[in-house]
Parts: C-alpha cells; structure tokens; sequence
C-alpha cells in the first residue's frame, strides 16, 4: 500500500499518547495516516521576522510523520491573512463586496505555495499518494508538477465553489482556475459547488466535462466528485449522552428555570448569518409573544481572525446587538440570547446540544457546516430536538427533513422557531431519526475512504509533468 502524504494549511497534532484532536476530519485523516503510513504537512503557526529564522521540523509518531513549516511574518499577512482570508474566502462565500485584491498579497499567496512544494518534493516517494486540502493551497498541484511530480494528487474543497460571475470578479480567478486543473481528482462539498466549478470552466472556454465526472482543461484530463464530508456520528451521540451531567451543561439547565433552549455554535464569520440570526429572532418573540419569558437562545460565537479588521468589527456589531435585544425584550428574570463570545470543550458542547429543543444553523452560505450535523447526532432518540437549518449550508443538501429556511426570509425564520418549538413528538422523532440514519451511513470515516478510493482508481498522469497552463497562471507575478 502507497504511503499517504496530507497537506493543508495547518496540522491538528496529537497528544502526547498519539490521539488526535476532536473533530471529524482529525479523526479520519489520522486513521487513514495510521493505515496507510505517511506524513501531514502544514504550517507550524509560527511567524518569524525573516527567512534565516524559519525552520522545517518533523515529529513521528507511529507511522504518521507531521512535519511542520515556518512562515516569515510577511508570508503570513500576503498569504493567510491577505489573499486566503481576504479575497479567496469571501469570494467562495458570495461576498465580492468584502473582498480586498492586492496584487502583493496575491503574490504572497503563490510564493508560499511555491515555499510548500520546494519542502515536499524532498519528502515524497514516486508510488506516494497526495491530499490537498483547502483553499490556502489551490496552486500547490500545479507547482509541484512543475517540480517533475507525477503521483497521484488529490484536492479536497471544505469551502463553497462560487458561480462563474462572482468567481470572475475575482482578478486572478483563471490561475486559480488552471491550478485545479493540475490535480487529479478535485473533491467538492455537494453536487451544487461541482456544478459551478464546471459552470466557471465552460464559461471561460477553458474546459468542459466528458461524463461520469471527467473534466477536460487547460490541456489536462482529471476527474471532479461532490463528497459530502461527515462526522463521527457514533462517538458524538456517545459523547453528548455522557456529557449531560457535566457540571457546565447541568448549571446551564438550572438557570433556565424549565425554559426551552435554542441554541445556535459558529465560529464569528459574516458567512455564519449570526446578525440576520439574532434579527430572525427578536421577530419570533414579537410575533410569538406566548414564548416570551418561556425560551433561551444560546449563542456561542468564538472569535476569530482577530488580526483582520473586519473581524473585530463584526465582533463588536454583534455583541451590540445582542445587547440591544436584551435590553429591549428582557425581564428582571429572563434574559432572551445569551451570549458567548469565547469556546467552550467539545464536551460541554454535546450536552448542551443534547438538551436544546431547536439546533438554529443559519449561515448565508457554508460549505457543508458540521455544527448542523454534530446536533442532529447529539440528541436523545426518545426526545429529539428540531434543527432549523438554512437552505444555503451545504449540509441541507443531506438533512432535508430540518426545518430548511432562507435566512435572508426574517418572518419566514422567525415562523420556523415557532413551528420547532410547538412540533409534536412524533414528527419529531420521524425527522431525527431519517437525518440520523443518514448520517451513520456517511460518517467522516466513510467520507475518507471514498475520497481516497476515487483518487486510487485514477490513472496514473502520463506526459509532461505540467499541463499546458493558461497565461500567468502556473507563475503569476
């Protein structure tokens, strides 16, 4: 068996006994790793002041080697918190407004990319198979056939795949393009994103699809697949029904005095839909005043990307509105959204899943969103909750027995929550248990091993190591 050689951005390193961190893809990679043997690669998260200060290090453990890179505190403002989080993430999110294009940063992007493939080559045995993951690193196929490497690569999207007209308004867009061409198999959440990534090449008369998920472009021939990535549903519905009687999940049940709770987890992002969330709700206690009083909503929003400025801002939009709707609609002894703006232990997350009526998952757009997943799995078969889900997650292509709702629709959402709270049991556990079915069949495990088996099945590349590349796209300035 080849060995397996994973590459993203950053590397979820295990403890000291060599278990790996909670989550679905950790789980799953690992496996594979432990398997097939192989190395993880990644950025150490460590940003130094110059070059002479980077460091490559690897740690082994068992058959895994993780082999982590320094980046120049320069690479790590052009390349992460410039092009990555700038431009490429609220593009894929339908946000074209937000992006920031600097032909710098756009630079930096390449340039690290170029950095990932020089430390890999090194590394790599011919018979080896490739995971990409993400896009941080799109570009890296393509650099590495550049290098002479003709083993089989794979990439994996956790991030939506725009339509061709927001993709285009991206400047560089065909380098990104044509980058993806390099690989061998390209993996999408759902059929909707493969479809728009087809869409974009037609579009630009740059590729086009030959049945049975093989693409032509730019002179190449891969294949393209929709995945849906899972969770490992057995050991988080274990998780959540031992973690009810964790002290932070029992003193939550306390202070609600017998209310109902809806509880909503996301990292602080724009694409997470938080403030249109909290909007959809004052509407429900408006519209709905007999629950005024008798429900909770929990919000836990950890922060993030704290460096960019947009991020701290939003932080501070929202905490404010979540303030001004408790200030408006409060009690002396109720208070309507809690607010939790830090992470709380996995743990103590699947309990509280476990004893919240609505899962509320209401991004404006997510790749697939495995909080809607984690909190269909967390609940107690004899007394389901409801999971109120946008139509615009990726995760409603799967769990179409939520209540599917369309964020931007206030009243429409706001009627959702009702309709959750006042459903009858046996609906209910109609609902949970076909979305839970689902999800046992098409864990994280499962999710691996048909990715990888796809890629297995691909030929070999043949010919030149590089593909005929668009202009500037295999070397942007």
């Amino acid at each position: 068996m080849s060995r397996l050689v994973v590459v993203s951005n950053r590397v979820p390193l295990p403890d000291k006994h060599g278990n790996p961190p909670p989550g679905g893809l950790a789980v799953a990679v690992h496996a594979a790793l432990r398997d097939q043997g192989g190395i993880w690669m990644g950025w150490s998260g460590r940003a130094v002041a110059d070059t002479e200060d980077v460091r490559m290090t690897t740690r082994e453990q068992g058959r895994i080697a993780y082999s982590l890179m320094d980046l120049t505190e320069t690479d790590v403002e052009e390349y992460y918190n410039g092009f990555a989080n700038r431009v490429l993430w609220p593009i894929f999110h339908g946000r074209v407004d937000l992006a920031e294009y600097a032909r710098r940063e756009m630079a930096g992007y390449f340039r690290v990319n170029r950095l990932f493939a020089d430390q890999l080559v090194p590394m790599l045995r011919p018979d080896d198979t490739i995971w990409v993951h993400d896009y941080h690193l799109i570009p890296l196929a393509e650099e590495l056939r550049q290098r002479g490497v003709r083993n089989r690569i794979g990439f994996f999207l956790h991030i939506p795949w725009p339509p061709a007209d927001i993709l285009f308004a991206m400047p560089v867009y065909e380098a990104v393009l044509s980058g993806l061409s390099a690989y061998d198999l390209v993996g999408f959440q759902t059929d909707y994103d493969m479809d728009n990534f087809i869409g974009c090449l037609r579009r630009e008369g740059s590729g086009s699809p030959l049945g049975d998920g093989e693409v032509v472009a730019y002179g190449r021939q891969f294949r393209v697949g929709a995945f849906p990535i899972g969770m490992e549903t057995e050991e988080f519905a274990n998780l959540s029904r031992a973690s009810v009687g964790k002290p932070g999940v029992r003193d939550l049940l306390r202070s609600l005095h017998g209310r109902r709770l809806i509880i909503g987890v996301d990292r602080l992002d724009y694409s997470k839909g938080i403030p249109n969330r909290i909007d959809a709700y004052e509407r429900f206690l408006k519209r709905h005043p007999d629950f005024r009083g008798e429900v909770t909503f929990l919000q836990v929003t950890p922060k993030s990307r704290s460096d960019v400025p947009e991020y701290r801002a939003m932080q501070e939009a929202v905490a404010a509105q979540a303030g001004r709707v408790n200030g408006d609609n409060g009690a002396v002894d109720w208070t309507p959204i809690r607010y939790i703006n830090q992470s709380l232990k996995r743990p103590v997350l699947a309990g509280l899943y476990r004893v919240a009526q609505v899962g509320f998952v209401t991004p404006l757009k997510d790749g697939m969103n495995l909080v809607a997943k984690e909190y269909v799995a967390a609940q107690d078969p004899a007394d389901p909750g409801v999971l109120v889900l946008s139509r615009f997650a990726g995760a409603a292509r799967e769990m179409v027995e939520a209540l599917l709702i369309n964020p931007y629709d206030i009243d429409a959402t706001a009627n959702a929550l009702a309709r959750a709270l006042s459903m009858p049991l046996e609906e209910r556990k109609e609902r949970w248990s076909a979305m839970m079915d689902r999800l046992r069949a098409y864990d994280v495990h499962h999710w691996c091993r048909d990715y990888l088996g796809t890629l297995a099945k691909v030929e070999r590349p043949s010919g030149p190591a590089l593909p005929q590349a668009a202009p500037e796209a295999a070397n942007p300035p």
